[in-house]
């Protein structure tokens, strides 16, 4: 069951400064995400649904308007504090993976703990522990590209929770997975919200992977048009019954 809000924003905007003047990628959102969510967020190309997740994500900071992580105000915030909200309290899984390809499995998931200056034997354990998680143990010491893409992304996956993260963003995570690699990698999406209450964030254009979600926010020209709970796949209430 969700808890309190997580996230909240009020009156949040975004506008860019472009040739032919100001353009406004978000118009005044105003939403709350509960702790324990499992959120989709849809919406055509130019809608403002990646705006939103970059302002989500201290990737970027608001025109106008307010962002509360937790207790915490974070809309203002000078880029330095900001890096440090996203590296104790963000988690991130992108669509290109961003594993470095020249570090081991376990250190690309460790990568992390060490801009958050935690020791190497602690941040290799806990590294190996979340490898253990995503079922990808036996591949610690591997490279990324001996892997699979799947793989990889489950490395992804791992990295952004290695922090404990209060929140992980994910944006497009199965862009570049065919539908197989897919189902599999939202399944253990469902499974880290359902058994151990990670909140979840999730960009796609993906009508199947948006069913994964326990709701659904959709994005029109910079304003939310449609927020609404939905039920679960039948495989994920297969899940849980089990």
């Amino acid at each position: 069951m969700s808890g309190a809000a997580l996230i909240r924003v009020e009156g949040l905007s975004k506008d860019y400064v472009t040739a032919a003047g100001a353009f406004p990628a978000l118009r005044g959102v105003d939403l709350e995400i509960r702790e324990g969510e499992f959120v989709a967020i849809m919406g055509p190309s130019g809608s403002g649904k990646s705006t939103f997740m970059n302002l989500l994500g201290c990737l970027d900071s608001p025109t106008r308007g307010r962002y509360w992580l937790g207790d915490r105000d974070v809309a203002g915030l000078p880029n330095e504090e900001l890096a440090r909200v996203r590296n104790r309290h963000l988690g991130f899984v992108f669509q290109g993976f961003n594993l470095l390809q020249r570090a081991s499995v376990v250190d690309n998931v460790a990568l992390p703990l060490v801009y958050a200056g935690v020791p190497r034997a602690e941040r290799q354990a806990r590294a190996r522990v979340l490898l253990e998680r995503v079922g990808l143990e036996r591949y610690a010491d591997s490279l990324p590209s001996r892997i699979s893409g799947g793989q990889q992304q489950r490395v992804a996956i791992a990295r952004a929770l290695v922090n404990r993260p209060r929140v992980v963003l994910a944006d497009e995570p199965t862009g570049n997975l065919d539908s197989h690699t897919t189902e599999e990698v939202m399944s253990l999406f469902s499974e880290l919200n359902r058994e151990e209450g990670i909140t979840l964030v999730l960009v796609t254009h993906e009508p199947d992977v948006a069913e994964y979600a326990k709701r659904v926010i959709r994005f029109h020209d910079g304003v939310v048009v449609e927020d609404r709970q939905q039920q679960l796949r039948t495989a994920q209430r297969a899940g849980a019954v089990a």
